[in-house]
This record gives structure tokens, C-alpha cells and sequence, in this order.
């Protein structure tokens, strides 16, 4: 699945175009690779998002082509949410 789907079907970010606007912006990676919005991801993968002041790191649990919102958490294993603090 790209992971630019993957990160909206999962809820990790609400839009698809958002989160390839996230993805050109280099601020996604794969298994520490900075990805394209058409990178694939896969179960067992580990992906970083830096979101302004956030840094969120998730295990990919599952890539299903959609999913009811109730379940979207159980796609990932939340691994770090972090906020950095500006100095």
C-alpha cells in the first residue's frame, strides 16, 4: 500500500492530499528512509512523521485497503509521540 494512503486510511493524518503534501515536504520516513507519497509500506514497518513540534513513530501492524474508524487504531503500534520544545 503507498503510504500516503496508508497514513489516511489509519487516521494517522485526516486527508490523503495532506499527508502527500507531508510526504513531498520529506518529513515522512520508512524504516529511517525519507519516502515519496508513493513508497510502499508493509506490516512490520516502522514510520516516522514530524509534524510541526511533533515527532510520531508507529510500527505498521496491518495494510488494509480501508477500515472502520473505530478499528483504524489497531493498523499501528504507537512506538514514540514526542514534542519538542522550541528554545
Amino acid at each position: 500500500m503507498r503510504i500516503d494512503k496508508y497514513l489516511k486510511v489509519s487516521r494517522l493524518i485526516k486527508r490523503r492530499t495532506v499527508a502527500k503534501d507531508v510526504c513531498v515536504g520529506e518529513k515522512i520516513s520508512i524504516n529511517g528512509r525519507t519516502v515519496k507519497p508513493s513508497a510502499e509500506v508493509k506490516a512490520g514497518d516502522l514510520i516516522t512523521i514530524e509534524m510541526g513540534s511533533r515527532i510520531l513513530e508507529v510500527k505498521v501492524m496491518a495494510t488494509p485497503n480501508s477500515i472502520k474508524a473505530n478499528e483504524a487504531q489497531t493498523l499501528y503500534e504507537l512506538i514514540r509521540d514526542e514534542r519538542r520544545t522550541e528554545s
